[in-house]
């Protein structure tokens, strides 16, 4: 280990270390998580969103005679409930700017584009919106915009396609939208707007992991085992680079039986999205042939009042086919029909 000078202190180690290059191949995937975030907007907001799907801005007037855009839902000054809203133009003033040069995907524009706060002609605060110059050089401080607007406009701040230069204001085209997706107002009066929210990333299996995920599309079923410490001998299913209990490494990875014992269990009977069996069934922990550590998958085959723990199961595997690199190549596991394990072989795997 190499070490590192500090001004006027020892040499300390440096804790960086070699890795060594893994011994198998890695394996890789593009990762998408998306789901829709849905909110009132309450009752401020909502007509402010329903204002936009009409092709127009409004604000909020306080006590103190100035206007906010967006509105807020309190009166800055005194904390009461905002109860004054007002038209604004659609042409302002660019208060501040920054250029963007390499828009990214959810952004509203594909071309370079500046972000900028745009005071509007009757409000006293400033909106965050797009302003769309062919050059940063075409920009500055008091650059006179107005508003640009979508032909489909569902009630949200998109539906202002950007500010252009100029000042005066582009009327919005009579609103094209076949339904109302964006606002849905409910039984209150207040719009219910869902964003969706994506996140994509390039996943990298450990190397476990990516063996294990290799076996399991051929149809095989790999642990690793830990050589020393406190689960010295142990077997990890799915298998681990090191011990969870104090870091000992896997000292060799090990072929398992498809064949197991179920150890806890719980019957659903509640439907939810997206479920692809229909209720009652079981999910299971199952602890495979070998193994110190049960997993969860399902169990088939037979009536979900007949699982029990202790029952010897096998898995069921999809057609090689249809297999591919997740624990889903197992379509579930079955019974075997053998007699049920006694208590004591699996009690401490519970």
């Amino acid at each position: 280990m190499s070490t590192i000078a500090t001004s006027g202190r020892a040499r300390v180690p440096d804790p960086t270390a070699d890795v060594p290059p893994p011994q198998h191949a890695v394996l890789t995937a593009p990762l998408t998580n998306t789901f829709g975030y849905t909110r009132s907007l309450g009752p401020v907001l909502s007509q402010f969103a329903l204002a936009l799907r009409d092709g127009r801005i409004v604000g909020s007037k306080g006590s103190d005679g100035k206007v906010a855009v967006p509105p807020v839902e309190f009166d800055p000054t005194t904390g009461a409930h905002t109860t004054e809203l007002v038209d604004v133009a659609t042409v302002g003033t660019v208060t501040t700017w920054t250029w963007n040069p390499e828009p990214a995907g959810p952004q509203p524009l594909d071309v370079p584009f500046a972000w900028a706060l745009i005071r509007l002609d009757g409000a006293d605060t400033a909106l965050l919106h797009a302003v769309r110059v062919d050059s940063p050089d075409e920009l500055h401080t008091g650059l006179r915009v107005h508003a640009r607007w979508r032909a489909a406009r569902t009630g949200r701040i998109d539906d202002i396609s950007h500010f252009a230069p100029g000042q005066s204001p582009t009327p919005a085209a009579p609103n094209d939208t076949a339904d109302d997706s964006g606002t849905k107002v409910g039984a209150d009066g207040n719009v219910v707007i869902t964003t969706p929210i994506t996140t994509t990333i390039t996943h990298s299996a450990t190397e476990e992991e990516s063996w294990y995920l290799e076996g399991l599309k051929a149809g095989k079923l790999y642990g690793s085992r830990i050589g020393t410490g406190v689960d010295a001998g142990r077997v990890y299913f799915p298998p681990r680079k090191v011990s969870p209990s104090d870091g000992a490494p896997a000292l060799e990875r090990v072929e398992l039986p498809d064949t197991g014992t179920v150890t806890t269990f719980c019957i659903v009977n509640v439907p939810f999205q997206g479920q692809r069996i229909t209720p009652p069934y079981v999910a299971a922990y199952v602890l495979l042939d070998g193994t110190d550590i049960p997993f969860l998958h399902l169990i088939l085959d037979c009536p979900a009042d007949e699982v029990r723990m202790g029952m010897r199961v096998q898995a069921v595997w999809a057609p090689a086919a249809e297999r591919e690199l997740s624990l889903g190549s197992i379509s579930h596991f079955r019974p075997t029909g053998e007699p049920d394990a006694d208590f004591a072989s699996y009690r401490e795997f519970l």
